[in-house]
């Protein structure tokens, strides 16, 4: 016999699925469906966590359980792609605004990871990308100058690594990526529309060029709802 808090799970799926709550409405509250389902609590949190854990719905502090679309933007983790290809490939209707643009100071935190010595100059740009009207991913890009001398605000808005291999004629060659779950900063929530969550996710990279000269830091970060990260893997026999 099937374990209740499954049965109420499928019950739920199913309404989800059948728009009886469209995406970005709420669920009834857990006391709601503990009449509904003439159950305890303790089933209903099973239920949820499950329809949380399989990309229905999100939790967030003072409000409840959110329908999301279960059809989440699917990005790379192993790939190297700039988010306009990305946003082109999943088709985003997506704005890009430049919140910062220019020189970091010789002895900023990035510039020593960037293996910079005190007479080279590292320059960011601070990027926000809006889709479908909400401000979730905060994209901070960190280059050498020597590398990729500071880009104008138009070309920021566009496509850097566009500029960077059909004009400069630089090859991207590789990156390390490092994935975490953070709690949102000062400048996260100024940014971007973060009311009732309460972590973010993060992807640093540093990415090199063909040769393996270290070129550029970034910082991704991402409102969770919205995403999810994917990549390939092979099993390989010793």
């Amino acid at each position: 016999m099937q374990k209740k808090y499954l049965t109420i799970y499928d019950d739920l799926v199913n309404k989800i699925q059948a728009n009886t709550w469209p995406v970005s409405t709420l669920l009834p509250s857990e006391n709601e469906l503990t009449i509904q389902y003439n159950t305890s609590r303790e089933t209903i949190r099973k239920a949820l966590n499950l329809l949380s854990q399989n990309g229905y719905i999100q939790k967030v502090r003072g409000k409840g359980s959110i329908v999301i679309d279960i059809h989440k933007f699917s990005f790379p983790v192993s790939g190297i792609e700039s988010y306009t290809e990305l946003a082109e490939k999943l088709q985003l209707k997506s704005i890009t605004v430049v919140h910062q643009l220019g020189y970091l100071d010789a002895n900023h935190e990035i510039a020593k990871i960037l293996a910079m010595t005190p007479d080279e100059r590292t320059w960011n740009v601070v990027r926000v990308r809006e889709i479908s009207g909400e401000k979730i991913i905060l994209d901070k890009d960190y280059f050498t100058e020597r590398n990729v001398p500071l880009l104008s605000l138009e070309v920021c808005e566009k496509s850097i690594y566009d500029h960077i291999e059909n004009n400069l004629g630089l090859e991207i060659g590789f990156a390390q990526k490092e994935i975490v779950v953070e709690e949102p900063t000062e400048e996260d929530r100024e940014l971007l529309d973060l009311e009732g969550f309460s972590n973010i996710v993060v992807i640093r990279s540093q990415v090199y060029l063909q040769d393996a000269n270290l070129f550029q830091y970034t910082e991704s970060r991402h409102r969770p709802d919205k995403f999810r990260f994917i990549d390939f893997a092979r099993r390989v026999k010793n």
